[in-house]
């Protein structure tokens, strides 16, 4: 007689299966496609599944934020561990991230994903809060108009990158943007911490 095979388990495979799918419909279709049915069909398991991983939807965006947010936080922090000025090394990482892929690259569905979570309180304040805790640990190295300014500009330029608008001269534009993170001694600059 014959036993029945059962599937191996493998938890981190589901979850990771989940959070795939759930980046795919958010890219597609905005996080109003994301529920708890949808992504256990794109993730190929139940519903039962689902819950074994996420209490529920809001637990899953939750995960799913900081599923994307964990490869920008490493390579910010590979970026400033490489860099030798410590005068706007924060400010410097996010240029440079940001420039990594290209200006003017296609939009990745991670970049869908992103533009999404603007539409959604409670990613927005998670965005919000992380990125003010940053501010906050590299306070004495990040502070000052230029460089908010640096950063903003920033921010415009990887959204008029997801609007496909392609930026003229982007190597130009990121050493300008690169240059005004160093501290300078001239007036209308602002180098003090």
């Amino acid at each position: 007689m014959k036993t029945p095979q059962s599937r191996k388990k493998e938890p981190e495979k589901v979850r990771l299966a989940l959070l795939e799918g759930a980046a795919r419909l958010a890219a597609e279709g905005g996080l109003a496609s994301v529920s708890v049915q949808s992504v256990s069909t794109a993730a190929g398991v139940t519903k039962g599944a689902f819950f074994y991983h996420f209490e529920n939807k809001q637990a899953l965006l939750d995960s799913l934020f900081n599923w994307l947010l964990e490869p920008i936080a490493n390579r910010l922090d590979e970026l400033i561990a490489e860099d030798p000025e410590p005068y706007g090394c924060f400010t410097r990482a996010y240029v440079r991230a940001v420039f990594e892929n290209g200006a003017n690259a296609a939009p990745s569905t991670r970049d869908a994903v992103w533009i999404s979570t603007i539409t959604d309180a409670q990613l927005r304040s998670k965005w919000a809060d992380w990125f003010n805790a940053r501010l906050i640990q590299h306070r004495l190295t990040d502070q000052g108009a230029t460089l908010e300014m640096v950063r903003l500009a920033v921010d415009g330029i990887w959204l008029t990158g997801f609007a496909g608008i392609p930026i003229q001269n982007p190597q130009d534009v990121h050493d300008v943007l690169i240059g005004l993170t160093y501290a300078v001694s001239s007036p209308g600059i602002d180098p003090a911490c």
